[in-house]
């Protein structure tokens, strides 16, 4: 009898897991074939008589055509603001003024998921982000300025505050109703007038802002709002009776405006780019970092001034954490922005895509090791794999340059002292990360970081009573908490 070999047992075979599709309805939106330019309470053709299209990042389709605001409807704007200031707005009781700005953000929490699905549609990031970070932020926001409205003596105790004028606001396209929302809300709080720049990509969502504040029956005037690319925010920001500005955007922009408002009486605060290092010790809560190290660089598609686009990992935690993030990286999906489940949305435009190819590019070049998960990206539009790189050297651009995209750079350091000699090595000084779990090191490192905002045990965690702003070339001034009113109001000692 021949004898019978053994048969190992069959393994069971595990299903795959995939999300099924689960987009959010377009049907919420309501697009326009044209946008005009709201201007004195009113959307009006522009008197440039110049339209140029808006798209979805995420396929190309063309969305909408926008008005393009040229030097004379820049003027027509801001001589409507000022008329504003003068006649209703400068003079208005601040519980008067509150009860305005409460309109406005119980609008926005109203038609919430109609601004994050226009937002998700025009700026390509994912729909849970849009809905569960940018829309409430921007309402609270809202609603704590309203808060300070007629409290302005307390903000500045000893102090006369009095609005400075006609703000002229230029924000950028990574987040673009909530930058609107960081700029006119402490502006209109303390008794300013508006007239707002939002990018040239992305203007859907600020225009819809326009209807909000319509709908809050603001003062014709209060708050204008100019879609346009860069030459109107040049108009707008060298106009002559635009009494401050306000930036938020590139750096290389932001000096172009400091050295145009030079030698002027106009008031000015920039919030510029980033290379923010998020820095992880070896007792770290290696699980814990590296979620917060997914967050600090892939959310929003890296598009963040105070992304975590740097990381600095102590030698002995290096190994297992690079092992753990790759393992996540492979989890995350990129894909529909309007899809529930998708972690890492389209790229904003076609020049910024080039950008961050470009710069990865110049890393494999220098000798850095680049890491992408295996990725199906859409055939239309612009999708840019979630991107990392191990064999870093100070000197390489990736680890110099803001790339404004999914793209990690990973470097190792011994000792605290090194740590943060490597973390302020950059013109930037936006934000920073510590994960430790001890609580006197998080301490001593703070002290030492040459950031604005420095995140313990946490990365990119934002509320409305706290500010926000950064150093060297990441700019100056704050937005956000009580500092946010300062670089609205004129102070002056109460006799």
């Amino acid at each position: 009898m021949t004898d019978l070999e053994p048969v190992a047992p069959a393994q069971p075979v595990m299903p795959a897991w995939e999300y099924a599709a689960a987009p959010e309805s377009k049907d919420i939106v309501r697009l326009q074939d044209r946008y005009g330019l709201f201007i004195g309470g009113e959307f009006v053709e522009p008197k440039s008589g110049r339209w140029f299209p808006t798209i979805d990042p995420s396929n190309e389709t063309v969305l909408a055509e926008v008005a393009e605001a040229g030097e004379e409807d820049v003027d027509v704007a801001v001589t409507a603001a000022r008329s504003a200031y003068v006649t209703a707005w400068r003079d208005l009781p601040g519980s008067e003024r509150a009860k305005y700005l409460y309109r406005i953000a119980r609008a926005l929490q109203e038609r919430a998921r109609e601004f994050a699905v226009l937002e998700s549609m025009n700026g390509g990031k994912p729909i849970k982000e849009s809905r569960d970070v940018d829309l409430p932020l921007a309402a609270a926001h809202f609603f704590y300025y309203a808060g300070w409205a007629d409290k302005l003596e307390y903000a500045f105790p000893a102090m006369k505050p009095t609005p400075l004028g006609v703000a002229g606001q230029v924000i950028p396209w990574n987040f673009p109703l909530l930058m609107a929302a960081w700029k006119l809300a402490p502006a209109l709080a303390s008794g300013n007038t508006a007239v707002l720049k939002p990018a040239e990509t992305t203007p859907l969502t600020a225009l819809l802002l326009g209807e909000v504040i319509q709908q809050a029956e603001l003062p014709p005037g209060v708050v204008n709002i100019l879609t346009g690319a860069g030459a109107t925010g040049a108009s707008l920001v060298g106009h002559p009776d635009v009494d401050k500005v306000a930036f938020t955007g590139s750096t290389e922009v932001g000096k172009q405006i400091r050295r145009a408002v030079a030698g002027t009486s106009k008031h000015l605060t920039l919030e510029l780019g980033g290379k923010a290092a998020n820095i992880v010790f070896e007792d770290a809560p290696i699980d814990q970092a590296v979620e917060g190290v997914v967050n600090g660089i892939f959310f929003n598609q890296g598009h963040v001034c105070c992304a975590g686009s740097r990381l600095l990992v102590q030698e002995p935690a290096f190994e297992q954490l690079l092992d753990k993030l790759k393992v996540r990286l492979g989890t995350l999906r990129v894909g529909d922005p309007l899809d529930k489940n998708t972690d890492v949305g389209a790229i904003n435009s076609r020049a910024q895509l080039e950008k961050i190819g470009e710069l990865v590019a110049s890393g494999v070049e220098e000798g850095a090791v680049i890491y992408q998960p295996p990725c199906d990206l859409p055939e239309r539009g612009f999708w840019f794999a979630p991107t990392l790189f191990t064999g870093v050297s100070q000197s390489h651009r990736i680890a110099r340059e803001e790339i404004f995209g999914p793209v990690l750079s990973i470097l190792t350091f011994r000792t605290p002292e090194e740590a943060v000699e490597k973390a302020n090595n950059t013109p930037y000084g936006l934000s920073a990360g510590i994960w430790t779990e001890k609580g006197s090191r998080i301490l001593w490192m703070a002290r030492r970081m040459r950031a604005g905002v420095v995140w313990a045990n946490t990365f990119n965690r934002f509320d409305p009573t706290s500010p926000f702003g950064g150093y060297k070339e990441s700019g100056f001034g704050r937005e956000g908490g009580r500092h946010g009113l300062e670089p609205y109001v004129r102070l002056e000692p109460v006799s």
